[in-house]
C-alpha cells in the first residue's frame, strides 16, 4: 500500500484534469444521483481529489469519503471548503478502518478502483459487511481484459514500477465476484459506446 499511496500524492496535482477530460465522469455522476436519496449515509471508497463526493454531497446526507493517498485528501477538503460543502468527512484511511460498523452505510461509491485492489474478494466482502440490507454499490471499473492495447500497455507500467499493478478481469468476472457476497445486480452496462468502463450498481441482499 506505501508504494500506491507514493504513487497517487505524486499524481494528485494532475488528477482531476486527467479524470474530467473523461466523459464518463459526467455520466457516472449522472447515474449515480438517480439511485441516492437525501438521508442517505454514503462511502467514497478511494475518493481521489473529491471529484464525485463533492459532486453529490447535495443529493445526500453524509458522505464519509476515505482515500490511502494524503494528498488527494487535502484537495479532496480544500474543494469542499471553497465550495462551503460541509457535509462530507474526509479522511486518509482505508474501508477495513473498525470506526465502519456494520451495517453503516446506504451505499458504497466506487469509482475506477476495483481494478485496483490486491485480492479485490476481501474488499467486496468488507462492503457487503459494512453495507445496509438493500445498501448499494455504485461502481465504475474499467474491465481491463476488454481493452487488450490499453491493458498490455498498463500491464508493462506496472510491471516496470511506473503505476500500481492493475486487475485485468472481465465485466463478468467483476459481476461474478460481487455477487458470491449475496449482491443482486441492478445495473451493468457500459458506462458509454465500446467502453471497457462499467458503471455497475448492485444492491445487498
Amino acid at each position: 500500500m506505501y508504494k500506491d499511496e507514493k504513487f497517487w500524492d505524486r499524481i494528485a496535482s494532475k488528477f482531476d484534469r486527467i479524470e474530467k477530460n473523461d466523459i464518463s465522469y459526467n455520466i457516472f455522476i449522472e447515474k449515480a444521483r438517480a439511485f441516492l436519496k437525501a438521508d442517505d449515509t454514503i462511502l467514497d471508497f478511494g475518493c481521489g481529489t473529491g471529484l464525485i463526493c463533492n459532486e453529490i454531497a447535495e443529493n445526500v446526507g453524509i458522505i464519509h469519503a476515505i482515500d490511502i493517498s494524503t494528498k488527494m485528501i487535502e484537495i479532496s477538503k480544500n474543494k469542499a471548503l471553497l465550495r462551503k460543502i460541509n457535509n462530507i468527512d474526509f479522511e486518509r484511511t482505508t474501508i477495513f478502518d473498525e470506526k465502519f460498523k456494520l451495517g453503516s452505510f446506504d451505499a458504497i461509491i466506487a469509482f475506477n478502483i476495483f481494478h485496483l485492489l490486491e485480492e479485490p474478494q476481501k474488499y467486496f466482502q468488507r462492503i457487503n459487511q459494512i453495507l445496509k440490507p438493500g445498501g448499494l454499490i455504485i461502481s465504475s471499473t474499467p474491465c481491463m481484459s476488454e481493452a487488450n492495447l490499453l491493458n498490455s500497455v498498463l500491464k508493462l507500467f506496472s510491471f516496470i514500477g511506473l503505476t500500481p499493478k492493475l486487475n485485468s478481469f472481465t465485466s463478468s468476472e467483476m459481476e461474478h465476484l460481487l455477487l458470491n457476497e449475496s449482491f443482486k445486480t441492478v445495473e451493468l452496462n457500459r458506462i458509454k459506446p465500446k467502453s471497457p468502463i462499467y458503471m455497475c450498481v448492485l444492491e445487498k441482499q
